[in-house]
């Protein structure tokens, strides 16, 4: 099974997260689903790399959402965003 290598936070940084549902395709309960994956920021999800990609999907079980709908992509905007 694939293994995480990604920074995975027990608590969102400063105790806020960032809106992930801000990043299109991912709703409430997927929200939740991160959160319980120790995923709370944009830059985490910028940062992933492909082994992390199959990580979240088995763990969330939606094969391969995430660069179908590209995340990556979008959360890499939105924490540029937030940086400036």
């Amino acid at each position: 099974a694939p293994r995480s290598t990604a920074e995975h936070l027990v608590a969102p940084r400063d105790g806020q997260g960032d809106d992930l549902t801000r990043i299109l395709g991912i709703g409430p309960r997927l929200t939740d689903g991160l959160h319980d994956n120790g995923i709370w920021h944009f830059d985490q999800i910028a940062a992933w790399n492909g082994r992390e990609i199959a990580f979240i999907e088995e763990q969330l079980d939606f094969k391969g959402r995430i660069t179908r709908e590209k995340w990556k992509q979008q959360a890499k905007k939105l924490a540029a965003e937030k940086e400036a």
